[in-house]
């Protein structure tokens, strides 16, 4: 099993100093990856947590590609209604360069509506935008010219293209994974509701002639360690490929108590 954990990129941790020495402690402890979540405009009613702080995924991922050196890098999940598909395409394959080609892109369709309103974009088109988005990406990283709106241009540099993960549930994640992704990235409780639900991605692959996907599941994981490795056997026994562990922390030290015992599991 693969084990990440999330970087908290909000609130009074996302400084540079305490994001710095997380993401160092989460390599030195062996930890396979780090994860930062998207959030663009919370509203002043819905900022227990934050207080409203959020850095920019993407430039969190760069900053962090520099402060580290073989961690893997991850968003989980980045909104893609909330940008245009050509920007984020350069954005992201800059990143992936920088980075050494660290990065795995969690891609979702949103769910927040305020963030949507002061977006000024249409909640109800996020599915189409997302399939739109995704199947502009894959052609941007298949592709040294690719077109948008009817120009030609190049696209530059091209690193290999992150693999790509769809958040969501199913039955349309499962189906915009398969059409478009490399894998799945739901948020997950129960490995034996899991295991249902990543047995029907893989029929859904194989209907379309593809290999199995790769499933990588955001959760929480016991403080026991006991408890905490059989859970982690049961997501594996599930057909889940990575646990990105998530959880609050108030220091560095919090953090690093939670990445030792992560890491602890990762080497078991």
């Amino acid at each position: 099993m693969r084990i990440g954990t999330t970087l908290r990129n909000m609130g009074a941790e996302s400084t540079p100093k305490v994001m710095g020495e997380c993401a160092h402690i989460a390599e030195s402890v062996g930890l396979e990856s780090i994860w930062v979540v998207d959030h663009i405009a919370i509203p002043p009613d819905d900022a227990e947590g934050s207080g409203g702080r959020y850095l920019d995924p993407l430039a969190s991922l760069a900053w962090l590609a520099g402060r580290t050196e073989r961690i893997l890098l991850g968003v989980g999940v980045l909104i893609l209604p909330y940008r245009p598909p050509l920007p984020t395409a350069k954005t992201i394959a800059t990143v992936q360069e920088l980075s050494g080609e660290r990065m795995i892109l969690g891609a979702g369709v949103g769910w927040m509506q305020p963030e949507f309103d002061a977006l000024g974009v249409d909640r109800s088109r996020r599915g189409r935008d997302t399939d739109a988005t995704l199947a502009f990406l894959n052609d941007c990283f298949a592709n040294d010219e690719v077109a948008a709106n009817g120009q030609p241009f190049l696209f530059k540099p091209r690193p290999r293209k992150p693999p790509i993960l769809v958040g969501g549930g199913p039955p349309h994640a499962l189906e915009r994974a398969v059409r478009y992704g490399d894998g799945w990235l739901p948020m997950a409780r129960e490995p034996a509701k899991i295991a249902v639900q990543t047995a029907e991605l893989q029929r859904l692959a194989a209907a379309a002639g593809r290999e199995p996907l790769e499933v990588t599941a955001m959760t929480g994981l016991p403080e026991d360690p006991v408890a905490a490795a059989e859970r982690v056997a049961a997501f594996a026994d599930a057909g889940v490929d990575r646990i990105v562990a998530g959880g609050r922390y108030g220091s560095v030290a919090e953090f690093a108590a939670r990445a030792e015992a992560l890491g602890a599991l990762s080497d078991s």
